[in-house]
């Protein structure tokens, strides 16, 4: 069984504190009471845990991370940046899902309490926002990297929905396609929202789709709609995965991409290179959204204040063949 900073405290005849600020070398500690302690570390082997280390310093040096789950196709992207950025300044992470609902919140919420993190980064998982004021209101650190085009009372970093949206739809009207069709996300997010409305202010006549962000998604729209003799020159996706399904009915169907039907997604993951063909898609800066807010994040836990007003970061259109 390991050995526990409580095991050396009872050995010794101390507080917990007491043996972490040992630990740490901490000068309240005199020195016969030291010795002591490290005895007691020696023969019980006791390995100090990262939260032993800090809890002296009032600093875990750690920060903690709330997503709604690691299924959601760019969250790897989001993770990836966030991991290079807090290992870099030698920040552990702490990541936590909500895939449990509210057994999950609660017990994420128990963390909070416990101090197991300095700060949180937050991908929102759906209906928590209030729940992660009340706990920034109440001391805890947080940054909220946000795409749903919230922007709460507390650090966030956004990117360009609407502005993305419409220059997907300005590349498809260059191109002389006019009859869109527009497969989207779950229309609750506001990010969805954003999207309709930037695409629609350029390209107002076009037919919507309802969709959940998956690859069936896109598949079963294309099907149902060339199946219902839809006339449509063009598709654009609210994600590459959506669009990945597109493609994939459209080369079922024997419709050539782009002579036949252009296709645009969005978020420029990775797979968007090495769809057949490569994919046409908005960039959401995925990587560097969870690069920015790890840095706010950081930069606020040593003394520098977050921004008032959301940072943003642009999206970008890359094009590929399959809407040149």
């Amino acid at each position: 069984m390991r050995v526990t900073i409580g095991d050396v405290a009872r050995e010794a005849g101390v507080s917990k504190t007491t043996v972490s600020r040992v630990i740490n070398t901490r000068s309240e500690v005199d020195g016969a009471t030291a010795a002591r302690v490290r005895d007691v570390i020696g023969r019980l082997g006791y390995v100090p845990s990262s939260g032993a280390v800090g809890l002296a310093r009032g600093s875990s040096r750690t920060v903690g991370m709330l997503v709604p789950s690691l299924t959601w196709s760019w969250i790897a992207e989001v993770l990836q940046g966030v991991v290079d950025t807090v290992e870099a300044a030698g920040y552990g992470l702490l990541l936590y899902t909500c895939n449990r609902g509210t057994e999950s919140v609660e017990r994420f919420a128990e963390q909070v309490s416990a101090r197991a993190f300095d700060g949180l980064l937050v991908v929102e998982p759906e209906n928590t926002l209030d729940t992660i004021a009340a706990m920034h209101r109440g001391g805890l650190p947080v940054v909220l990297i946000d795409d749903r085009g919230r922007h709460p009372a507390f650090p966030s970093v956004v990117t360009t929905n609407h502005a993305g949206a419409a220059s997907a739809a300005r590349h498809l009207q260059e191109s002389g396609r006019t009859r869109p069709l527009v497969v989207t996300g779950p229309e609750h997010f506001p990010c969805v929202r954003d999207r309709l409305r930037g695409f629609a202010e350029v390209l107002p006549e076009h037919h919507v789709e309802p969709g959940d962000f998956s690859e069936r998604s896109g598949r079963v729209a294309v099907e149902r709609h060339l199946a219902a003799g839809t006339r449509f020159d063009s598709v654009f996706a609210h994600n590459d995965l959506s669009a990945a399904g597109a493609l994939r009915a459209l080369r079922a169907a024997g419709r050539s991409v782009p002579e036949d039907i252009a296709v645009i997604g969005f978020d420029d993951l990775p797979m968007a290179r090495h769809t057949e063909p490569p994919l046409t898609t908005v960039r959401q800066p995925a990587r560097l959204l969870g690069e920015t807010a790890a840095r706010l994040l950081l930069g606020h836990l040593g003394g520098t204040p977050a921004p008032d007003e959301p940072v943003v970061l642009p999206t970008e259109l890359v094009v590929r063949r399959s809407a040149p």
